[in-house]
Parts: C-alpha cells; sequence; structure tokens
C-alpha cells in the first residue's frame, strides 16, 4: 500500500500498518522527517523554557539538516535533572516549577495544594490534564516523562503498531490473555503503558493477569535509598515520613523476598487455568527462566496453544548461573517458538520491534542519530558505532530530542535481510554507565560550557 506521510501530523503516522511503515525508501523517509522536525523547531522554540535556553547557548536559528538537531537534543539525563532534596523535603511546587520548564503546558495554573506524596502529586498533574511516567530509579534518582493528552493517541496507535510488528499478531482484531509477574499499576513507564493501554490490547481487565494486584508506590521507588540509608542508622523515623509509606516499605521488602516462591506458585496456578489457550508471557527473562528451569525440575510442561507469545527483556544481567541454553530451557517450557524482544527507553514514545535477523528496527516518527566520542554527528551512511540520540517525532508537548545513555551500532541503509526497510540497530547494546570507567558524560556537539550552563540552569529552581 503506498502511504503518504505528512510532516504536520506525525501523530497520524502510527496509524498506518507497520508493514507501510518498513516499507519506506530512505529518501521519501527522511524528507518527510526533516520538514516535520521543522516545524516542531519553529512551533516550540520559543515555547518551552529549557528548550529556548538551549537553543540560545548554542546558537541554532534553523535546521537544514537532520543532523543540525543533534546540537540541541536535550541529554536524558535532563529528566532527573532536579535536586534530590526537592523529593526528600516533598516540595511540590519547586519540583512542578522545574518540570514545568520542560513542557508546553503552563503548570503554574495546577493546584498544588493538600499534596503529601509524589503519586498524589502525579495524580494532581494528570487531573489538568498530564500523563506523568517515571524510570525506573536504577541509577538512584528518577526521571519523570511529562506527556499530555495531546500524545495520548499516538502513543495508542504506536504501541499497538509495535505489538503487531514484534509478534505478528495483530492486537486490534486479536485479543490475547497476558501474564505479567509484576504490578497491576504504578506510575514507572512500563506500568503506566499497560494501565493506558493493556487492558484494552488483551481483551479486558479480566485477560491481564499480574502477579501484584497492588500498585507501586512512586515515592518507594524515589526514597528507596535514602530510606535505607536511613534505616541502617536507626534513624529511618527522623524522615518524618508517612506511617503508611513505611508500612508499604516493610509490605515490598517482604514481597522481595518471597518473590521468587510467588512468581512460581503464580505461573504453575496460570499454567492450570489457561492451558490449551494461545497466551502473551512478559517479563524479565530471569524471572521467566527462574520458572522454566523449576517447572521443569519438577516434571511440569506448559500446554498452552499453538503461537504462545513470550516477550521479556533485561536479559541475564545479575544472574551469572543461568546456562548458555537458557533462552532454548524458556522457549521450550512455555512452549513459544521464540522469545521477543524490544529496544526502548522511557524519554522516546514508540519502541522498536527486534526483526526475523536480530535488530531492532525504528518506526518513521523516531529518527536515530548517532555521536561520536567528541559530540559530533557521526555520518548517516553504512554502518556506524557510537552514542545513540533520537528525535521523537510523537512528542507534542515537550521536545523530542534526546541522547541516550546507550552505544549502539546502526545500520543506517535499507536492505535487512528481513524484509524491513529503515534504520536498525543490533542486539549489542552497551550503556556507557556500565562500561569499563562508568563515565556517562555526554560532550555534545557544540559548546560543551553552553551545554553545562544549560543543565544548570534546568536543575536551578528559577
Amino acid at each position: 500500500m503506498k502511504i503518504s506521510l505528512l510532516p504536520e501530523d506525525p501523530g497520524g503516522w502510527a496509524e498506518y500498518d507497520y508493514r507501510d511503515l518498513f516499507s519506506l525508501d530512505r529518501a521519501e523517509r527522511e524528507a518527510v522527517q526533516l520538514e516535520a522536525i521543522k516545524l516542531r523547531f519553529a512551533r516550540l522554540k520559543d515555547k518551552i523554557p529549557a528548550l529556548t535556553k538551549l537553543v540560545e547557548k548554542q546558537g541554532v536559528e534553523r535546521i537544514d539538516r537532520l543532523e543540525d538537531v543533534l546540537t540541541i537534543c536535550f541529554d536524558h539525563r535532563v529528566l532527573k535533572n532536579y535536586p534530590l532534596a526537592i523529593l526528600e523535603n516533598r516540595d511540590f511546587p519547586k519540583l512542578t516549577a522545574w518540570l514545568n520548564k520542560l513542557t508546553l503546558h503552563d503548570l503554574t495554573k495546577v493546584d498544588l495544594t493538600g499534596l503529601k506524596t509524589l503519586d498524589e502529586w502525579i495524580e494532581r498533574l494528570e487531573a489538568y490534564g498530564m500523563i506523568i511516567a517515571t524510570s525506573s530509579g536504577t541509577t538512584g534518582k528518577l526521571s519523570f516523562v511529562a506527556r499530555s493528552k495531546n500524545e495520548l493517541g499516538a502513543w495508542r496507535a504506536s504501541w499497538f503498531r509495535m505489538n503487531h510488528a514484534a509478534t505478528g499478531v495483530d492486537p486490534v482484531t486479536n485479543k490475547v490473555p497476558s501474564f505479567s509477574p509484576g504490578y497491576r499499576s504504578g506510575n514507572q513507564m512500563s506500568m503506566k503503558t499497560s494501565k493506558l493501554f493493556a487492558e484494552e490490547m488483551y481483551g479486558g481487565r479480566e485477560n491481564y493477569h499480574t502477579l501484584y494486584s497492588a500498585h507501586m508506590s512512586t515515592d518507594l521507588v524515589a526514597l528507596s535509598g535514602k530510606m535505607q540509608a536511613a534505616e541502617e542508622k536507626g534513624e529511618l523515623d527522623r524522615l518524618g515520613l508517612d506511617p503508611v509509606l513505611i508500612e508499604q516499605r516493610r509490605q515490598m521488602i517482604e514481597q522481595g523476598r518471597r518473590k521468587q516462591d510467588d512468581v512460581q506458585a503464580w505461573f504453575e496456578k496460570l499454567i492450570g487455568e489457561f492451558r490449551g489457550q494461545k497466551v502473551k508471557i512478559g517479563g524479565l527473562f530471569a524471572d521467566l527462566y527462574r520458572v522454566a528451569q523449576t517447572g521443569m525440575d519438577k516434571g511440569i510442561r506448559c500446554e498452552f496453544a499453538p503461537g504462545t507469545l513470550v516477550m521479556g527483556g533485561g536479559g541475564m544481567k545479575g544472574f551469572k548461573a543461568a546456562p548458555d541454553n537458557w533462552q532454548e530451557i524458556v522457549k521450550a517450557f512455555f512452549g513459544a517458538e521464540r522469545l521477543i524482544t524490544l529496544y526502548g527507553f522511557s524519554e522516546n514514545i514508540a519502541q522498536a520491534p527486534q526483526c526475523s535477523n536480530g535488530c531492532y528496527h525504528f518506526f518513521p516518527y523516531t529518527v536515530p542519530m548517532l555521536m561520536g566520542p567528541d559530540g559530533a554527528p557521526l555520518p548517516r551512511e553504512g554502518v556506524q558505532k557510537g552514542r545513540l540520540a533520537v528525535f521523537d517525532l510523537l512528542a507534542e508537548s515537550y521536545w523530542g530530542g534526546f541522547v541516550s545513555g546507550d552505544e549502539v551500532t546502526l545500520h543506517v541503509d535499507d536492505d535487512c535481510g528481513c524484509g524491513w526497510k529503515g534504520p536498525r540497530i543490533e542486539k549489542g547494546i552497551r550503556r556507557y554507565s556500565e562500561m569499563e570507567g562508568g563515565d556517562d558524560k555526554i560532550t555534545c556537539a557544540g559548546s560543551v560550557t553552553a551545554y553545562d550552563e544549560f543543565m544548570d540552569y534546568v536543575m536551578s529552581g528559577q
């Protein structure tokens, strides 16, 4: 099918079938992407305070090539570039003032009276029309991603397209019951996305099964390090935290101690209930491997219907005892033909599905670029390795340019053996913070001083 992408409406691109989106020739795709970025730049450069400041610091007046946007892509850490004391003191006016620099919407109009927790703050912003999601907090500090209902339609459509491309099953017409060994709700990005779209995709609440029915507390995630340090010193009561939060922490610690047994019992129950049915199983591969190996040791095998889907992530990180053939064990236990993975990060709306050749393909509404060690753009040709930056064309109420913390190998040509056209990255992705030396310092193209001053501006409460 011949499709026409309008630069004025990148959100509408996500309504097309993924096969049509992955059939576009490079020249056609990049021409409309560039025009869309130009329009987005013209619309937002004077309306989002952080972007305005960075544009001024970097001296960018116009965008003539896709690479030109790289100098005004935000460091991914900008979304957690607030003083930690704001969270510790639950200073919601300052937290809102910080976030207000990153969005098109005027958050000074939000009523902040009576707020005691981060979850309440997020609920108040969502009542105003925002959609706030957080990172996982693995670095010790949460990122806050502020989207709005402007993005909701395109976000939903892109999520359905990604799932169709990754699994081969159209979630609009085929409702497959899903298992996920986590919490029912929460503000972490994956849980937020599940809350918004998963129940619809799987055919209703009764078809979406989670290990825990509770809500994952944002305050616990944000303050876990502080609370642990205070407890070790016998000073937890001095933090002045709500007793309910302390009790939630106690319950979460207890859940963590018994999680492996809980996951095993929960899966074995579902295995019996859904025997003979086609299902979708999600979670961390380390958890799924433990379930599979324990089940096989007990002589248990799943008897789900052919076409059952297993989608996970995380590899075997932190699980050194896993054998080299762990993937085969997981597939054999659950009766899946393959393991499905995606590539993405919280700052970017659309995730990249993995193709049959093992590469992750970007949809046209995500524009990937690479930076070299000196921060300069790498050539948009052939195969290049460097730091990944993207421009997210689905972002309408905030600036969509972000420099990630990932080193990737990017193929810019259209010759993937899977048949999908467009830029793609190989699966050997490394985080700069986890590489030798652990330095995730971004040397941004342009003036380093200017970029540091920009980060200081975002962090300030002014």
